[in-house]
């Protein structure tokens, strides 16, 4: 333990990832969290907000200001208000720190205006990944280029997007300082991706003004429901609302959870609600579909696992799954059809697109919103992308769950729901929904 720190909401004083448990945080979870990723200090605040990063940026402040118990351990303290109760993690291995937790973003052609693109460059006569990876993340960069002999940090903006990659061989060149690895040249960059949170998205707050429409963020469980939330909330600053009221969500940051979902203060409302009345009572909404085989397995993880949980074996192979299926599969036909039919001005967006094409689709939500999408916020979008709300891919189960009857059926709806969404003008539903 080193000390009570001065945490600022507008520039925090450790600025790697960041995770809020509202019912069960504890100083170990937050060390573990924070040391498994590679950090080196992990820091308590408000009871509930675990902070990572590897620089302490702020002055102390006085013992008795992180004077708030843990949520989830009575007898520790874990900071106060904007206060930081600071540890300095004790890694295994030096080796925890390298680039096995830097994220490879590819081969990219090196940008026109370089230094205004990537500001802080070293030249590096033994360059190596590692050394590149750690520079950067030492001096609180999202991104690492490197460029034959010279290392390169930055953000993702407009003037480096990181959505043209090239071909890898145009990077291949051999680092001076490690023979197996490639540095990429001058004129190609090797890029990737610290752990240092770029949190220039980060921020979120309630509508500073209630809102006159109310938009649905509707969905099938199961859908992606929730991470879509967590990227409209990183794209537009604001939080969303729910019909419903769920307290792991709510612990989790979710802030809009609480408020009753016609409070005007959210930006959209999360809904898997299929009925005339339901629908009409909004404005518009954007209508997430997702390939029914997946979201199907997911949904039913989710109610017997959790949020990020997985349903047992037993589960799987007793009567639940079969009777789930019968119920909910129908379901997952209607809902779409429903929105179609009584929804007002619905926004499709294909869940597998919104993973294969995220710049772009979320582009298109923000502007169903009213919100002019500011493209640093979702370039940084992208960048962290999967939040809390990913489970550790889908288990793979070592069967398949569906029987021939199951497919038969969910072919069916399948079909309907394409043509359905054929007869809208709107493009059908994607390939791979399908069973190949």
């Amino acid at each position: 333990y080193i000390g009570c720190y001065v945490d600022n909401t507008r520039r925090r004083t450790l600025r790697g990832v960041s995770f809020f448990d509202y019912k069960k945080m504890t100083v170990f979870r937050c060390q573990d969290n924070c040391a498994e990723r590679g950090y080196l200090y992990a820091g308590l605040e408000f009871g509930a907000e675990c902070y990572c990063g590897h620089k302490v940026q702020a002055s102390n402040a006085s013992e008795s200001e992180c004077n708030m118990e843990c949520k989830g351990e009575r007898s520790n303290t874990c900071g106060g208000v904007n206060r930081l109760s600071i540890y300095r993690l004790e890694l295994a291995q030096e080796s925890a720190r390298r680039y096995g937790s830097a994220i490879f973003r590819g081969c990219f052609r090196q940008p026109d205006n370089v230094s205004i693109a990537l500001p802080v460059s070293q030249l590096m006569l033994n360059m190596s990944v590692d050394k590149c990876v750690d520079f950067c993340t030492e001096k609180e960069y999202p991104l690492s280029a490197l460029a034959g002999t010279a290392c390169r940090c930055g953000f993702p903006t407009t003037l480096f997007t990181l959505h043209e990659r090239e071909d890898e061989q145009l990077c291949a060149q051999k680092c001076a300082g490690e023979e197996f690895e490639s540095c990429g040249t001058a004129e190609y960059l090797l890029v990737y991706q610290t752990q240092v949170q770029d949190n220039r998205c980060m921020d979120r707050r309630f509508l500073p003004t209630h809102a006159k429409q109310l938009v649905a963020l509707a969905s099938f469980p199961g859908a992606g429901n929730t991470w879509a939330r967590h990227l409209i909330e990183l794209a537009t600053g604001f939080y969303t609302g729910s019909y419903y009221f769920d307290g792991s969500l709510y612990n989790k940051g979710f802030k809009g959870e609480r408020d009753h979902w016609r409070s005007g203060r959210t930006i959209c409302i999360k809904t898997h609600e299929s009925g005339q009345k339901e629908i009409e009572s909004f404005d518009s909404a954007i209508l997430l579909i997702r390939n029914p085989y997946k979201a199907l397995m997911a949904e039913f993880n989710r109610k017997y696992g959790g949020h990020i949980g997985f349903a047992a074996h037993a589960h799987w192979k007793g009567k639940e799954w079969p009777e789930f299926v019968a119920n909910y599969a129908p379901w997952w036909a209607t809902h779409t059809l429903d929105w179609l039919r009584y929804g007002k001005k619905v926004l499709v967006v294909h869940f597998e697109d919104l993973k294969r094409d995220l710049f772009v689709q979320l582009q298109r939500m923000v502007g169903l919103l009213g919100i002019a999408a500011c493209e640093d916020r979702l370039l940084c979008v992208e960048g962290q992308k999967d939040g809390n709300f990913k489970r550790s891919g889908l288990r793979k189960l070592e069967y398949d769950p569906y029987t021939p009857e199951m497919r038969k059926m969910i072919s069916g709806y399948i079909k309907t729901v394409d043509t359905a969404l054929k007869l809208q003008n709107l493009s059908g539903v994607p390939d791979d929904y399908y069973p190949r």
